[in-house]
Formats: structure tokens, sequence, C-alpha cells
């Protein structure tokens, strides 16, 4: 508030006022007040306005993106968790791939205080967060997604070898027409689908084109509606990657109302996937763990870690169950 009443030429009590909505301020004082405070990017601490001097915020930041989505689900758990062990409670907010929700929220959270961010960051430029962010320092871990434009540590699915691994276990089945469903996630599934490509090429395979699918939302009926059309065309494929579990139920029905037998492979393991008549064959990664870790490193920069910023990778595994092993007819 200093800084800004330094700007605007104002004394601190004035800034107080324009801010709080309290007293009565001239409109055009009131005017430079609030450019300072864009200029700044001032952000008023909610909950510093009810701590006492040198008591910090035991709260974390946790923004997600859709949480119907069981990973997001299962990734918030995990964070939560390890939070609450060391005594933080979480604040939950959700952007759902909308940039300006996103900035909106992380300022809403900065503005109360939290101590440290965890972010799974939109398809956006990131370094709003530097201007935001610039006076209070709050340490900031992307998972899921690394961010352009920020610096921060990172933690991520190997995505890309998990696109391979679904892609070469379905040619290790003798397929090579393999079509793929994309999800736009704007990262994750197109890393998935470079691991596509390379499994093919390097089977010696030239991906056909007509056969990598972009889906708009990448909702199950969306997915169920892109199969039937695969399934249906003059020269089909033998073969189905999703790369996500929402596409994976969509392309099940598919195929279930068609009637035909297609090798499937999905990415990201979902409940009964054992127990269908066909249990599904997934890539998969320790879902939990990707919150755990952000977490922890979240922590340690709240404790004072000043290290250079990380990038940790998860692997993922291939279950083979029985839908990844239909051979090629």
């Amino acid at each position: 508030m200093r800084d800004v009443a330094e700007r605007a030429g104002v004394a601190v009590v004035t800034v107080s006022r324009v801010v709080n909505g309290i007293g009565t301020v001239r409109e055009e004082t009131a005017e430079r007040v609030n450019a300072a405070i864009t200029a700044i990017g001032y952000q008023r601490n909610e909950i510093a306005r009810s701590l006492r001097p040198g008591q910090n915020s035991m709260t974390i930041g946790l923004l997600l993106g859709d949480l119907t989505n069981p990973f997001y689900a299962s990734l918030a758990k995990a964070a939560v968790e390890v939070a609450n062990e060391a005594g933080y409670a979480v604040l939950l907010s959700t952007a759902d791939e909308d940039p300006e929700v996103e900035r909106r929220a992380v300022g809403e959270l900065i503005g109360r205080r939290v101590a440290g961010l965890i972010i799974v960051p939109d398809q956006g430029d990131h370094a709003f967060l530097n201007e935001i962010n610039g006076h209070d320092h709050v340490p900031i871990v992307f998972v899921d997604r690394p961010a352009t434009g920020a610096e921060a540590d990172v933690v991520l699915v190997d995505n890309e070898e998990g696109g391979r691994k679904a892609t070469q276990h379905l040619v290790d089945q003798g397929h090579d027409r393999i079509a793929i469903l994309v999800a736009p996630s704007y990262y994750s599934t197109g890393r998935r689908l470079r691991g596509y490509r390379k499994a093919l090429r390097r089977s010696g395979i030239e991906p056909d084109n007509d056969l990598v699918v972009t889906l708009r939302a990448g909702t199950t009926e969306e997915a169920e509606t892109a199969t039937r059309t695969l399934l249906t065309s003059a020269h089909p494929p033998t073969a189905v990657f999703s790369t996500t579990g929402f596409l994976t139920e969509g392309v099940l029905r598919a195929c279930r109302e068609l009637q035909v037998s297609v090798a499937v492979v999905g990415f990201d393991d979902f409940k009964l996937a054992d127990m269908l008549p066909t249990p599904v064959t997934v890539v998969t990664s320790d879902t939990e763990e990707l919150g755990r870790r952000a977490a922890h490193i979240l922590l340690g920069r709240i404790d004072g870690d000043d290290s250079p910023s990380q990038r940790t990778v998860l692997p993922v595994e291939l279950i083979a169950r029985g839908t990844g092993e239909i051979g090629h007819p």
C-alpha cells in the first residue's frame, strides 16, 4: 500500500479507503490510486487482514482443471493429504482451460495470502504470474503440464513414452492401421500423439493423417461419434489408441454398438476397466504420486528451498488386460 501511495502521490490512508471502499475520496484521486494499483499489480491480502503482524498463512492454493475428471480428483486428494499432514489447509479452485478465469483465480488466491500454489496451467501464456506475484513471491509448482512464460517447478507424467508404449503394443499384435483419438489438452495429449507417431515410424509404418482424429472438446460423446465414423469407413483401422479415459469410454461404446472386434488401448486407467467382458488395456501412471510429489516440492519451497527450478517426470506403465491384445484379423 505504501508503494501504491507513493506512485499515486497520496497518503496510505487514502489508498486504504479506495481499496476497502470506505470513507470519501475524490473521484480524480481514486482514479490515480486505481491506476497505481494496476501498474504495480497490488492484490489485497484478505487473510493478511485477519492475521497478527508476523503471523504466516497456513494455506495452500490448488488450481485444477475439470473436477469431474477422475484424474484431477485423484491428484487433488493426494495433494490435500500431504498439505494437511504438514498442517496446511487447502483452498481449491478450478479454471477448466479458460485463461481469464485462471488469471482471476490466481489473483484471488494470492490475494488471500496463500503460502504457495499448485497449478494445472491452461494453454495460455503465464507471464502474467510474474506481474501478479511480483510483490508476494508465492512459491508455485505446475503439475501435469509445464507453463510458458513463467519459471517454476513442474511435475509431469511421461506422456510421450506412454503414447509410444500404447502404439508399439498394438504394432506388436500385428496392427499397421492404428487410429488415434486426441483430446484437446494442449500439452499432454499432444505428447501422446508424438509418441504414437514415433512408434509407428520406428516400426516402418508411415502415419496416416486420416487415422489421426483431433476432437473439439474431448467428450465421451465425441469419441463415440468419431469411432463410429472410423469403423464404418471404406478402409477402417484395426486398432484404436484413445488418449484419455473419457475417450476410451466413447470408443468402447461405439465398438459395442457396431459389434466389431477392434483392438483398443486407452491412456489413464478407470474404474471397472478390469471388470468388463473384455478387460481394457491401458497405459497408466500414479496420479496420486503426481499430487504428492507436487505438494512435497511446494512445501520445500515454502520452507526456504531456493535451489533452481526442477522438472520431475513420472514413469508410465502399460497394463495388458485384453482389448489391446486383439490381433490383426
